[in-house]
């Protein structure tokens, strides 16, 4: 049997907790359209928000876009709305990444986990502070790779070895910025400082830059760089830090957009668990330190976001732009 006909009151619901989804420096480079007639939802890449030195190939801008699309179906099934999606139905029409049908089926269990999920939507906040030195318990590393397996990706905990390696790759992405200033352009136009970030609908606010590191190997950019920044401070971080890598088996537009739906959906499920979680994409910016972050030995595929895990707090809310910016209805 259908469910009913989606008005556009509950479609700017939906989009309005997709937007929520993380995308890299919360640039937000997505744009929906509501084709009612058909009852479909259409999700495309908005290139004004594109990184051209940072993320040339527009990796980075197709996960957020696929994190956006994950928690668009958790906040249909919630409603009540089976999601249907098909990925890049329009080759003519590169922008256009997917296609969401709402409704046309009763919701099955398949949906049932989808909802269990929605509870996390408002409280996932990528958090820029420091974590405690507690282990992540093995059923908790379980799910969280479950969840990867469901949207086609890995979730893989490295060991101690490879995580020195990658906080070394870390460290030589910070150096060529260094060495390279105008690297850091995408940075400076997504970072938020003083009353602006008050008022900001996008971007990082220096509100959410978190704490200066004294010491620790957490791999953290630092947003501010070496602007000041008011009564921040500093602190310890993790010297042993928590971290995952997901990967896909390819490394195409749709491998980076199921990346996105499987990196927002172990998200949630880490904050279910009560985990913070932040994302560190900083080495995989440049293709050959991206090439390095894979374990030699067991990893397999194609690396698309190393995630920082553990126990700490909540970072805050960073600001989305209004519904009425990213929605059209046709």
């Amino acid at each position: 049997m259908d469910t009913p006909q989606p008005d556009a009151k509950t479609v700017a619901g939906l989009v309005a907790e997709a937007v929520t989804a993380p995308s890299m420096h919360n640039a937000q480079p997505w744009r929906f359209r509501f084709l009612a007639s058909e009852r479909v939802l259409l999700l495309f890449a908005d290139l004004d928000r594109a990184m051209p030195r940072s993320d040339p190939g527009n990796r980075a801008l197709h996960i957020g876009c696929g994190a956006a699309l994950f928690t668009l179906r958790v906040a249909a099934a919630h409603a009540g709305i089976t999601p249907t999606v098909s990925l890049l139905p329009d080759p003519a029409e590169p922008l256009r990444l997917a296609a969401v049908r709402l409704g046309g089926t009763d919701p099955d269990a398949s949906e049932d986990d989808l909802v269990r999920l929605h509870q996390a939507v408002r409280r996932r906040h990528t958090s820029r502070y420091p974590f405690d030195e507690k282990d992540i318990p093995e059923d908790v590393r379980a799910a969280l790779r479950a969840a990867a397996d469901r949207e086609g990706a890995e979730l893989q905990f490295p060991g101690p070895w490879h995580v020195r390696t990658i906080l070394d790759l870390v460290h030589d992405a910070e150096n060529r910025d260094v060495l390279h200033p105008e690297s850091a352009g995408d940075l400076r136009r997504w970072t938020r400082l003083g009353p602006e970030a008050d008022t900001a609908t996008d971007g990082v606010p220096e509100y959410a830059f978190g704490p200066r590191m004294r010491d620790g190997k957490a791999p953290m950019r630092d947003f501010a760089g070496r602007r000041p920044v008011a009564d921040r401070g500093t602190a310890s971080f993790e010297k042993d830090p928590h971290l995952a890598l997901l990967s896909t088996p390819g490394d195409g537009p749709a491998d980076w957009l199921r990346a996105g739906q499987a990196l927002q959906r172990v998200l949630l499920e880490a904050t279910l668990a009560g985990l913070a979680t932040s994302l560190t994409s900083h080495a995989l910016e440049s293709r050959d330190l991206r090439l390095l972050t894979r374990d030699p030995v067991t990893g397999r595929g194609h690396v698309q976001m190393v995630l920082r895990l553990g126990y700490g707090p909540q970072g805050p809310a960073t600001p989305r732009r209004s519904v009425r910016d990213v929605l059209d209805i046709a």
